[in-house]
């Protein structure tokens, strides 16, 4: 997954409220940046589909385009020195449309 770093910033999804890494990707995305990357391993991969999806769908509707997705295997040692398999996600979403204006984005849904 590390092609996708080279070409915008990286939100990493973990414990922190959706709304959260929801935030950082819009701000991310209204400052110009190029694709921004939602990555996560594991148990956290269903909030970064969630994520996106929040972005796609609530705050930058039809301005939001998704993808390639990325999926991979990491082979990391856990706590008891023991080698794990944990699944891996990377989900590029690039801006498509004009960006908002700071208080329309500060004004955004919860």
């Amino acid at each position: 997954m590390d092609s996708e770093e080279a070409r915008g910033p990286v939100v990493f999804i973990g414990l922190k409220p959706t709304m959260t890494y929801v935030f950082q990707v819009v701000t991310q995305l209204n400052s110009g940046a190029g694709p921004v990357v939602v990555k996560a391993r594991g148990n956290a991969i269903g909030k970064a589909v969630d994520v996106a999806e929040v972005v796609r769908r609530r705050f930058l509707e039809g301005q939001v385009e998704v993808g390639p997705i990325s999926i991979e295997t990491e082979r990391l040692t856990n706590r008891e020195g023991r080698e794990a398999n944990v699944s891996s996600i990377a989900i590029p979403l690039t801006r498509t449309g004009p960006p908002l204006p700071p208080e329309k984005v500060a004004a955004a849904p919860e």
